[in-house]
């Protein structure tokens, strides 16, 4: 198993370098990002999975348009990612106001299929497959057998025996790996049947096949419906469907990592470059990776090897509600008994009057004792405020305690609050 997926340090030397004071309406500070997206239904099913996952300087098939738009870019995961475009303050009120555009392409895209497709999702996942229906998707955590979190994901159901799943850029190789381990020692094969020509359960990667686009905010149903005959704002959220889209053929699901409505959108490589452009002629704006990851923070959402990884668990990362504890799967002994016993820290939001932003890693203190570390702070440009995520012990977890940051050196007071800090409008 690899190791769990840390900061990125070019692309947190990028960010923090792009966001430094120049004004003082550019004081702040950003982390790394992932995020997810609904895929396209319909592809061959032949079983087979890449082992080569993460290449470095991959390009996704839109990196010529964002170098024709002047994006930074910067390289993610092994892929060369634009990180802003106008501007991370323009592109985070973009999507809350109005709709933002955004590549997603390098997040992963794996089709599970077979007769025991849907009993080896209900081993891996702690989300159960078995109860979701057709037309509809899940998020829920992949654990190991210690109820580390090896990646947070969102799975749809396209069929009886199908099922598409959306792994973390970084984290691509390491499912991949996980979910081959366990086909071949659990699911390789039905009774009677040779595995080579009958496989329970396959496994296709179709990450790099596809293109992946996410239009984002209050306008985006407005956005999507006009190019789309309607049928995006008809979608429940966690619910997808195939249309054409800009006359192509593409999967939308109304999911997102914003904290805002939105659609995300998968189609064939070839046609994303038309999409994209259609999307930003009914007025989304292209956004980079530096708002996605403060779209999240003030959405209360976690990211891979900052708020949660291989070494903490769901229970921890305050995720019970996406854990089911009715029956046996990977990692299930532990989760049951955290969430019946209790943790010894708990994942907590912090506010920070001013622009002093807390950075991942600061240690949390309670009277000089260090009490736990921020995992992931921002200035967040629509509260106007600096706000974290970090791990606390249990006892200082209580919304309303005052608690002090070390800020390089400074002691800073911050607040414990409840998450998310941002909900959208209804």
């Amino acid at each position: 198993m690899s190791p769990s997926l840390r900061r990125a340090p070019i692309l947190a030397q990028a960010l923090a370098a792009s966001t430094r004071p120049q004004s003082p309406q550019n004081t702040y500070g950003y982390h790394r990002v992932y995020f997810r997206v609904a895929p396209l239904a319909r592809y061959s099913q032949r079983s087979y999975y890449a082992t080569a996952l993460t290449t470095a300087d991959l390009k996704t098939v839109l990196h010529p348009v964002h170098l024709d738009l002047g994006a930074r870019m910067v390289p993610f995961g092994g892929w060369d990612m634009p990180v802003q475009y106008s501007g991370i303050l323009a592109e985070v009120k973009a999507v809350r106001t109005a709709a933002g555009l955004f590549d997603v392409s390098h997040m992963g895209r794996l089709y599970i299929s077979g007769p025991q497709s849907t009993q080896f999702l209900d081993w891996v996942l702690t989300g159960s497959a078995a109860t979701l229906r057709v037309g509809r998707a899940r998020y829920c955590m992949i654990c190991n057998d210690s109820g580390g979190v090896i990646d947070d994901t969102i799975f749809y159901r396209l069929a009886e025996d199908r099922y598409l799943l959306i792994p973390n850029a970084g984290n691509r190789a390491a499912v991949v790996d996980w979910f081959q381990d366990w086909i071949d020692q659990k699911f390789s094969g039905m009774p009677g049947t040779d595995p080579a020509i009958s496989p329970a359960v396959s496994m296709a990667d179709r990450t790099e096949s596809t293109a992946l686009i996410a239009c984002q905010g209050p306008d985006a149903p407005q956005i999507v419906d006009s190019l789309c005959g309607g049928a995006a704002s008809t979608l429940r959220p966690f619910a997808w469907t195939e249309v054409n889209l800009a006359d192509k053929p593409v999967m939308i699901g109304r999911t997102g990592y914003t904290g805002e409505d939105g659609f995300e959108v998968v189609c064939q490589a070839r046609d994303a470059a038309v999409i994209w452009r259609a999307l930003m002629d009914q007025g989304a704006l292209p956004c980079g990776l530096g708002a996605r990851d403060v779209l999240r923070l003030e959405a209360g959402l976690p990211l891979h090897g900052h708020e949660i990884d291989e070494e903490t668990t769901p229970i921890e990362a305050g995720l019970n509600r996406f854990v089911r504890f009715d029956k046996e799967y990977v990692g299930s002994e532990v989760l049951a008994k955290q969430n019946e016993e209790g943790t010894d820290r708990k994942l907590v939001g912090l506010t920070v009057e001013g622009r002093s932003a807390p950075r991942a890693e600061y240690p949390i203190l309670h009277q000089g004792e260090i009490i736990g570390q921020v995992t992931s702070g921002s200035y967040s440009p629509t509260l106007d405020t600096s706000i974290a995520m970090g791990y606390v012990l249990g006892r200082h977890a209580s919304p309303g305690q005052v608690v002090d940051l070390d800020i390089r050196g400074r002691t800073v007071p911050a607040r414990i609050v409840e998450l998310p800090f941002y909900t959208k409008p209804k």
